[in-house]
């Protein structure tokens, strides 16, 4: 999942902040590349903290393997909480056949996620085992484990090199994180983030043979209340299939009015 606090990580994107010195990413100069990685890892996640609580449209584009389209409405809301991890939800509102289903993520430290899927139809509450969230969200090119913040406690970490990146043609630091849960879909993960301000451009995933599966991108970053980075093109490419899916978001809305209540399983039934 990239660094943006937005699931899709979805991690997204999404991929929370006192203010960080400047200079602060190069602050892990000299160090061994495991100890390295990890400064570099828990840099970005200071850089991102402190937001409160956020939401957001999103358009979802799924695309086969020819290329045919199709599209989805969502609104994304997330909800910070100071000492453990964040809560997620993505509620669809486009089309019929899937208005109204919401899925609820409250991501931990250490501990497997806890995920529940609202169906309407059924006027169910399915929780997602770990041992299902390496599977499609939805039909589309991204797991239910990528719809979790990636909390920096879940990794373990060895920076590789620095290269330019980005549509920017930044500096960036490329590093990989290993899951320790045995439960991870993934083997291995390759993040791509800039020197400076410490986005996430890109990210490899390898699944648990070692191949390359799939490949998220992101692009188009604003900034928003002058600290947080945000961007607004995700891209997730599945290798093995040829599929992919586009996450587009607009229209942030940081320090929300918000009802705790609608983060929690129950609440889930009265998604709207």
């Amino acid at each position: 999942m990239m660094t943006s606090r937005i699931p899709f990580a979805l991690a997204v994107l999404a991929l929370s902040l006192g203010t960080v010195p400047f200079g602060l990413a190069h602050a892990s100069e000299g160090k061994t590349p495991e100890a390295k990685g990890l400064a570099i890892a828990q840099e970005s996640r200071e850089k991102n903290r402190g937001f409160g609580n956020l939401k957001a449209h999103l358009t979802m584009v799924l695309r086969n393997k020819q290329k045919k389209e199709s599209r989805r409405q969502l609104r994304v809301q997330t909800l910070e909480v100071k000492g453990a991890g964040d809560r997620n939800l993505l509620i669809f509102d486009y089309p019929k056949n899937v208005k109204g289903t919401a899925l609820l993520a409250h991501s931990y430290k250490t501990k497997d996620d806890d995920q529940w899927l609202y169906l309407p139809a059924l006027k169910r509450v399915k929780r997602i085992s770990s041992s299902n969230r390496s599977g499609s969200f939805m039909g589309s090119e991204f797991s239910y484990e990528d719809l979790s913040t990636p909390e920096v406690e879940k990794y373990t970490y060895k920076y590789l090199r620095d290269e330019t990146c980005g549509e920017l043609k930044l500096t960036c630091s490329v590093s990989e994180q290993i899951p320790t849960s045995k439960g991870s879909g993934y083997s291995r993960q390759v993040v791509w983030r800039d020197r400076d301000e410490l986005r996430s451009w890109k990210v490899e995933f390898y699944d648990r043979k070692g191949s390359h599966l799939k490949t998220l991108t992101a692009t188009d970053y604003k900034k928003y209340l002058d600290r947080y980075w945000r961007a607004e093109k995700m891209e997730m490419v599945n290798h093995l299939t040829g599929k992919s899916t586009v996450l587009l978001y607009k229209d942030f809305v940081f320090n929300a009015k918000m009802n705790p209540k609608d983060f929690t399983r129950m609440g889930l039934k009265r998604t709207r």
